[in-house]
């Protein structure tokens, strides 16, 4: 596929493919993301061990010496509670970094994809969030996320921010793979139940990205500059469904049962003001995905019967 922007542009009927620059290949998303965005382009992938994301001259180097026509920023500061005692850290990798990468594409006419988080809401509505709610972050990890966001935006680059939720896979460090682990060892574990949301496999979320990328360089399409610049803003990318950490562990409990693993811990349940935690979360922060399925006619399919793919 060809995706040119502006002078890029102009050179699509020559065929060259697109190159993408992948931050964070090790993360969850990212690690999706290098075998989703294959078809599309050439893709560069890196990590910590080649960018220090807390160095501005780091990240430009990285950016100056592949110049990608798209980029996919999948690395963030995700440890939230960690994060209340490193806001610093957490600021630079989520919020500074982001922008430096934002400000790259808009001088370079690049397309820029990025990563952001229901955790930017504070979870007092009773009724999905939508794209357009206000922001009101109740921790340092959702105030990093939303500067970015903010920050990406104000570079007036052509961007997609997808805010998605609770990501889990067979790899890395998230809820899943922490509750299989604890089921196992223990003869009891106690799971919050009056937090919603919707667990979002890290597999679908690569894929829809590249459904979103694959339809805005479709050679049937051609989008001109000016029709991206409107495309471009805040998509929320879920799962569907809703469900609390206390019944998405149920569902990991019954998934090892089919399994055939035998002893596991019994489930209790507990109120989140019973289990504290440094940083506070929101009770409900479940996001409306209706724009990207009117958009793009993306749906993801509801985190329980997409848990069973893992």
């Amino acid at each position: 596929m060809n995706f040119y922007l502006t002078d890029r542009w102009q050179t699509m009927d020559k065929k060259e493919p697109s190159r993408i620059l992948i931050f964070g290949k090790n993360g969850q998303v990212g690690y999706e993301l290098c075998r989703t965005l294959s078809t599309l382009g050439e893709i560069r992938a890196i990590d910590i061990d080649e960018c220090d994301l807390t160095d501005k001259n780091s990240i430009l180097e990285n950016l100056n010496g592949y110049r990608p026509t798209i980029i996919a920023n999948a690395a963030a500061y995700t440890a939230v509670d960690k994060a209340e005692s490193e806001r610093e850290l957490a600021f630079k990798l989520n919020a500074e970094a982001p922008g430096i990468m934002a400000d790259w594409a808009k001088k370079n006419h690049a397309l820029m994809i990025h990563y952001s988080t229901d955790y930017v809401f504070d979870g007092t509505k009773k009724e999905p969030w939508t794209e357009e709610d206000k922001p009101n972050p109740l921790n340092v990890y959702g105030e990093s996320k939303l500067a970015g966001d903010i920050n990406i935006q104000d570079s007036g680059c052509n961007h997609f921010i997808f805010r998605t939720s609770w990501v889990y896979g067979a790899r890395g460090k998230n809820f899943y793979l922490t509750m299989r682990r604890l089921l196992q060892e223990k003869d009891e574990i106690k799971v919050v139940n009056d937090q919603y949301g919707a667990p979002t496999w890290c597999r679908t979320i690569a894929e829809a990205s590249s459904q979103v990328l694959s339809q805005i360089s479709s050679p049937l399409l051609r989008f001109d500059e000016e029709t991206l610049n409107k495309l471009s803003g805040i998509y929320n990318l879920t799962s569907s469904g809703i469900t609390t950490w206390y019944d998405f562990t149920n569902a990991i409990k019954t998934k090892l049962i089919t399994e055939q693993f035998c002893k596991l811990a019994e489930i209790l349940p507990v109120s989140t003001a019973n289990y504290q935690l440094p940083a506070s979360r929101p009770l409900y922060s479940v996001l409306k995905c209706l724009k990207i399925s009117q958009i793009f006619g993306i749906v993801l399919n509801d985190t329980n019967d997409t848990l069973y793919f893992v």
